[in-house]
């Protein structure tokens, strides 16, 4: 049983203590060496601070935190024998004598510094130097010590490699030849740790390869770097090796982690020219690599290139979407082990391509959706799962769909769009059908066909009505599904089609699909394709001169908004119905046609039905009185005819009020009914308006609360007050003087300093405003008889 990771860890820290400290001793005496002109004292010196590296006890974390110490001291090495260099001191002589030394891995490091002082000299072509550096590190077969060696070479010679298209020294060709081979070697090592060492450590060995990738990876990074290279010579010569080596190293960690690193070093415009040899590649990988992750990095880099400001993005020449596309195709096709849900991941990123790359073309957006369609139904997939990984992508990709288009209505173009949905359970139905009407609220995205119109109302179905599918009752009180059927609601103010009678027609089917919704949907949506219908009957007003048969239309129109609020009633939704009916008989009353008045009488007529019949408790029959007394006082489309009726009405419901403060004061309110400032002087009726009051009066002087009966007699007296200066004949100074006195007499009676004061307050306002008509004259009606006094 392997010790715990506390004491490995431990004891590496032992072990790395202890080599630093030989390294510094060591080290020291190199220096001292130096100072003082002993080389072959010094290089004995550096060859033993070398010899740390030799260790295998180390893990990799460790050995390369000593390998930076060595480094680091080796450095002071290589500064000297450059000073010595340009003293006259002959380099070649050193270069075959540190060759002698008795470790390899020693010999080595020592070759690769005397080498790269070697190159610096000019004294011979740097391309033999450093094929022969390359070469002889083959003697290191030690994964770990071989990797750091030859990472040692690399950047000991990253500043001497050649980039000259013709040169005797050495020319481009060369320094890739050089990097490709130290790659290869690097590759070969870095894959045989995973062979080393017992079978219950592998995934320690896996963890500690994965520390050492960048190792690898530097020599990409070093060739995509010089500035030299060519598309030609990646496509040709770079490109073709570093694949080999990814398919023949088997090794899916190995395979994974280059070609992800191919993507990120090499330039974008080298990946467009060559994108059909690399994602062949991707078929013939091991089973063990995540492909789609390799694919999607290939093609979120190649987007972004697309993106870039100033730059000249995707050559017209190159497919770049029918390449992705059959690839991604045959991968999915030829890789069965090939998960469902990373095969969409594909398609995910394919769509994001379509949608930032092509948004010209939906076509191919489309296709995509189409694949993914075709693929879901050859595995017979359906009622997919809510949140499962196959779920959550596919629910990516149609998100991304709709937030790509400005406008919902492009997603519904897409043959393939709305069919997708029929793959989800109810759950995940619902999740879409949520973010898609919200994205549409939100980008205030305008519907303007009918078929748009039923495709998006298939498309969040799971809102609208039950589902035979839905795992849970839908709670009409509960705070989320009120919001969404608000959300639902505010889908009517996207409707927006090209003509009215189209637009018509989108009520219509707006209508169709929210009365399907229920009882518990429906106070939500009916209101707002209420208010919708009477905008439209508006414009079919004000277009009159265009459309002969706007007047039919009209009426068409009103009997819609009819069926929609009666359907509210019917669902017991009486003060809501009451409320809309009402604002429906403003509506129509203002629209200036033949049938205006009918209209308009029928909707009172229905509001006042509910009342009747529906409204049984006090405070809803008082707020609907008010609703009531309010509408017919604006309105100003009636005849003698209908407008009496209508105004008794008001006064006899108020009469039968079981509350008096209620009843006198609603009876007070009718009086405006009586005298609107609004309505002609032969619709005004002064008796009806005395009536009122005196009734109000009399319902007042019944109350047995003192108080309660005296707010109510100022109340009214104030009434008396505004319509005897409005010029009512049937009220008299007589009355006023009446009414003051009776207030006088009842305010003694009150008890309770707070009240009393209050009230004595709100009638001396009065008596002040009475004094001054009084004392001002003028015009209208005479005060001067006015008797009450404070």
């Amino acid at each position: 049983m392997p010790p715990p990771v506390e004491q490995q860890t431990e004891d590496q820290d032992k072990l790395l203590e202890l080599a630093q400290a030989a390294v510094k001793k060591e080290a020291f005496q190199m220096k001292l060496c130096l100072d003082n002109n002993k080389l072959m004292e010094a290089l004995k010196h550096a060859s033993t601070v070398l010899d740390e590296l030799r260790t295998s006890r180390l893990s990799p974390k460790t050995y390369y935190e000593l390998y930076i110490t060595i480094i680091d001291e080796l450095r002071h090495l290589e500064g000297y024998l450059v000073d010595e260099f340009e003293k006259g001191r002959a380099v070649k002589d050193l270069y075959e004598l540190v060759q002698y030394a008795g470790n390899i891995v020693p010999r080595l490091y020592l070759l690769v510094a005397v080498g790269a002082v070697y190159i610096h000299t000019k004294q011979v072509p740097r391309k033999d130097i450093m094929k022969d550096l390359v070469e002889m590190c083959r003697g290191v077969q030690h994964p770990l010590r071989g990797l750091f060696l030859r990472n040692y070479l690399l950047q000991s010679v990253k500043r001497y490699l050649p980039e000259a298209e013709s040169d005797e020294d050495g020319t481009i060709n060369d320094s890739i030849d050089f990097i490709l081979l130290n790659f290869a070697e690097m590759n070969k090592l870095w894959v045989r740790m995973q062979h080393q060492g017992h079978s219950r450590d592998r995934q320690r060995r896996e963890q500690e390869r994965k520390e050492l990738r960048l190792l690898v990876g530097t020599n990409l990074v070093r060739i995509s770097a010089l500035e030299a290279l060519t598309v030609d010579k990646y496509k040709n010569l770079i490109l073709p090796a570093v694949l080999e080596q990814v398919i023949s190293c088997k090794d899916p960690i190995a395979q994974e982690y280059l070609l992800e690193a191919v993507i990120q070093v090499f330039p974008d415009d080298f990946h467009l020219q060559t994108l059909d040899t690399f994602l062949g590649t991707c078929s013939s990988l091991a089973a063990e690599v995540r492909v789609k992750d390799i694919i999607i990095a290939m093609i979120d880099r190649l987007v972004k290139f697309s993106q870039q400001e100033g730059g000249s993005g995707i050559p017209a020449d190159i497919p770049l979407f029918d390449i992705f596309s059959d690839q991604t195709a045959a991968l999915i096709k030829t890789r069965a082990e090939l998960p469902s849900e990373d095969a969409v991941a594909l398609e995910v990123a394919l769509i994001n391509l379509a949608l930032r790359c092509y948004a010209d073309k939906p076509q191919y957006a489309d296709k995509v959706l189409q694949d993914t369609t075709q693929m879901l139904e050859d595995k017979k997939m359906e009622a997919l799962q809510h949140n499962t990984p196959l779920s959550k992508q596919l629910v990516k990709l149609l998100k991304i769909v709709a937030e790509a288009y400005p406008s919902i209505s492009n997603a519904l173009a897409l043959e393939h769009f709305v069919p997708m949905f029929a793959y989800f359970d109810y759950n995940t139905r619902h999740e879409l059908a949520v973010a898609l009407l919200q994205e549409a609220a939100d980008k205030e995205s305008r519907l303007t066909t009918t078929q748009e119109v039923t495709g998006f109302l298939e498309v969040i179905s799971p809102l609208i009505k039950d589902q035979d599918d839905n795992p849970h009752t839908d709670d009409p009180d509960d705070e989320d599904f009120a919001a969404e059927q608000c959300l639902v609601g505010r889908l009517v103010n996207l409707l927006s089609g090209e003509t009215l009678d189209v637009q018509f027609q989108m009520l219509s089917a707006a209508r169709k699909a929210f009365g399907a919704g229920g009882e518990k949907r429906i106070r939500f949506t009916m209101p707002p394709l209420v208010f919708a219908a009477i905008k439209l009957a508006d414009q079919y007003s004000a277009s009159r001169e265009e459309d002969d048969m706007w007047a039919k239309k009209v009426h068409k129109i009103y009997q819609f908004v009819h069926q929609t609020i009666t359907a509210l009633s019917k669902a017991e939704f009486q003060e809501l119905a009451l409320r809309l009916f009402l604002q429906a008989a403003l509506a129509a009353g203002q629209v200036d046609f033949e049938k205006s008045e009918t209209i308009a009488y029928e909707f009172m007529s229905q509001a006042f039905m509910i009342y009747e019949e529906e409204l049984s408790d006090s405070r809803s029959q008082v707020s609907a009185i008010c609703l009531l007394i309010g509408a017919l006082d604006t309105m100003t489309c009636f005849g003698e005819e209908n407008l009496t009726p209508l105004r008794t009405k008001c006064a006899n419901v108020s009469n039968k009020l079981v509350l008096k403060t209620d009843k006198c004061r609603s009876l007070a309110m009718c009086t405006s009914l009586f005298w609107s400032d609004q309505a002609d002087s032969e619709k005004r009726d002064g008796k009806q308006l005395l009536s009122c009051l005196q009734r109000a009066l009399k319902t007042a002087n019944s109350c047995m609360e003192v108080d309660m009966q005296v707010q109510l007699f100022i109340e009214i007296f104030n009434k008396y007050l505004i319509y005897y200066e409005k010029g009512v004949d049937q009220i008299t100074m007589s009355h006023i003087n009446k009414i003051g006195s009776l207030i006088k007499e009842s305010l003694e009676k009150v008890e309770g300093s707070e009240e009393k004061e209050s009230l004595t307050q709100q009638f001396q306002n009065t008596l002040s405003f009475v004094q001054r008509k009084k004392e001002q004259g003028g015009a209208g009606p005479s005060f001067a008889e006015f008797e009450v006094t404070a």
